[in-house]
């Protein structure tokens, strides 16, 4: 889900957390994808585009108040001769590990009119049966 202000500002993304995201695979991309459309990455600040891997620390605060440092970065190696082409939002790690999130989980990152960054999360043990959810991905929802 994408929340969306009066003013076009993409202010919450919420995503059903993946076996990678979370870093269940082992996989050393742990971390949330983020794909290309422009609704959510309008969420995030513009990263530059003419140098390799452009990236940017955000800093989000949980419901406990403690804050996490990510790094939002454009893996964009693809056009210096690699492969990858991906945005991601990395270092959480350890917030995952604090909160024991895993595959089914749900993430939601929201942004106030002052620009602070918060994070919150349900576990999927806790998420109403009503709900219906059609996949990991990041969802876009006009409201």
């Amino acid at each position: 889900m994408i929340l969306i202000d009066n003013d076009g500002k993409t202010r919450a993304i919420t995503k059903v957390l993946s076996s990678t995201d979370t870093g269940e695979t082992g996989s050393h991309q742990a971390g949330a994808h983020i794909p290309k459309a422009y609704q959510i990455l309008s969420f995030f600040p513009a990263l530059e585009k003419d140098i390799k891997n452009p990236r940017t620390s955000l800093y989000f605060k949980d419901i406990e108040g403690i804050k996490w440092h990510f790094s939002f970065i454009h893996y964009n190696n693809r056009y210096y001769g690699g492969t990858r082409n991906e945005y991601r939002l990395t270092g959480m790690t350890k917030y995952f590990k604090k909160y024991d999130l895993k595959t089914g989980d749900r993430l939601t990152l929201r942004q106030n009119e002052e620009s602070e960054y918060s994070i919150e999360h349900i576990k999927s043990s806790e998420q109403s049966e009503d709900v219906l959810y059609l996949g990991n991905t990041w969802k876009i929802v006009n409201i």
